[in-house]
């Protein structure tokens, strides 16, 4: 008899390239399918043949690491759909675009071409049935969907296919400014793949935002401007709707598409807090948020705006205007007397709220933070996934018999999982078994 298997092609033991396949004797599930923006792309494990032996896929959400893999399931043979979301459907267009441009300007050569993209079929979970609700994706499979807080269109999902039950967290955040999440009921898995992006950290997001707060405040009440690169979806637009709100007075110049992701957001209620539309349109309607048509007015607004924020694409820094907004800012440091009060250091900042890859542009900035006085760079994060305290309460509403930690490197993994251990989540009475920290390659009994 052939023995249920969870098969790890890319996610665990890193940062990208999100890739599980669930295979039966008659079903093999794929969730996700991403990149790891490393080089000029790494992509998940699977052999090529693999592909077309795949019943369906299940799409978490479309940031880069948990998507643009997608078309190559399509030129290796697989014919069947993707199920996902309308809102992280939408947003696919432009991750691959932005994803085509990383990989060129790295000298590199995307491994699938438009057709493959053009022949990805999607079935939209919220046309079958609404989150919490088992519904059939095919014969023998029944999957389940909710809410994960971390982008608009983002969910988890539960999976029951040939007797075996499996969860999958997706990028879970409960702490979102705007997001709703949902709590999956609770419910004994016999696998569960959870988001541990953050791996040891225990702050919650009101800590993290005032150290966010502060850092802004100091660098704007010395006169100084504040860039914060983000991706096109997801923080940058809550990260708008809350600096808006903590600095009312300061100009605030938004990137156009980053604004038109917080006009898009606005328009998917399904996905927000109860109270957040009403924030978002003051925000939409503010008249000290600027959205620049092309270069020069881009200059027009740093020079007649003084300690603005500024939101830009990209939160790596890889793209030209990222770059374009750090070497201006380096150019133009705040003149002494911009400053509120005598003896202030005058400079202008940018603060990195999320992960940033090796070998990317804000890594780079991040270890040569010291090199430059005239544009200081921080890292504060915003938080958009799980910490260990996170995992904790994950593991108490919604046990695995075995747990598989992902989304941060390998050693960050492992003490999660030592920690977990000392504190006894896998003793006897425990409905956990087994926390596992792994690497792609690796292959469990389910």
């Amino acid at each position: 008899m052939m023995m249920t298997k969870l098969r790890i092609w890319g996610g665990a033991g890193e940062h990208g390239r999100s890739c599980y396949v669930l295979e039966g004797k008659q079903h093999r599930i794929m969730l996700d399918c991403g990149v790891k923006k490393e080089g000029t792309g790494q992509y998940p494990v699977f052999p090529p043949q693999e592909a077309e032996r795949l019943t369906a896929v299940l799409l978490s959400h479309a940031h880069e690491d948990h998507s643009m893999a997608l078309p190559l399931l399509y030129k290796y043979g697989y014919r069947g759909e993707v199920w996902t979301t309308k809102a992280t459907a939408e947003q696919l267009g432009s991750y691959f675009r932005s994803w085509h441009t990383y990989v060129e300007s790295r000298g590199g050569k995307l491994p699938y071409d438009e057709r493959d993209i053009e022949s990805i079929a999607y079935r939209y979970l919220e046309d079958e049935a609404p989150s919490g609700i088992w519904q059939e994706a095919c014969p023998g499979v029944r999957i389940m969907w909710g809410r994960s807080g971390h982008l608009a269109g983002a969910v988890w999902y539960m999976v029951d296919m040939e007797g075996k039950r499996l969860f999958f967290s997706g990028d879970y955040s409960r702490e979102s400014e705007l997001l709703a999440a949902d709590a999956p009921e609770p419910n004994l898995a016999d696998i569960s793949i959870m988001d541990n992006a953050y791996g040891m950290d225990i702050d919650p997001q009101p800590v993290k935002l005032e150290r966010l707060r502060a850092g802004m405040g100091q660098i704007l009440s010395s006169g100084g401007h504040v860039l914060l690169p983000v991706p096109a979806f997801g923080r940058g637009q809550e990260l708008i709707v809350w600096a808006s709100e903590q600095f009312p007075e300061q100009a605030m110049i938004v990137e156009p598409d980053i604004w038109q992701g917080l006009q898009r957001l606005s328009r998917l209620k399904e996905w927000l807090r109860m109270e957040v539309p009403a924030r978002i349109e003051r925000v939409l309607h503010s008249g000290r948020i600027f959205v620049p048509r092309d270069a020069a007015e881009r200059v027009q607004l740093l020079e007649q705006n003084a300690a603005a924020m500024i939101v830009t694409g990209d939160g790596m820094m890889d793209s030209p205007r990222a770059r374009w907004y750090y070497q201006y800012l380096s150019d133009h440091p705040p003149s002494a007397g911009d400053g509120e009060g005598s003896g202030k250091s005058n400079h202008n900042g940018v603060i990195l709220t999320g992960h940033t890859s090796s070998g990317s542009f804000g890594k780079h900035l991040l270890e040569c933070a010291d090199q430059n006085d005239r544009c200081i760079v921080r890292h504060l994060i915003y938080k958009v996934h799980q910490g260990i305290s996170d995992v904790r309460l994950m593991l108490k509403e919604l046990p695995g018999k075995q747990v598989v930690l992902v989304h941060a490197p390998k050693p960050q993994t492992d003490l999660v999982r030592d920690e977990l251990m000392r504190e006894g989540w896998t003793e006897h009475e425990s409905s956990v078994k087994v926390i596992h920290s792994l690497e792609p390659g690796a292959t469990l009994n389910v």
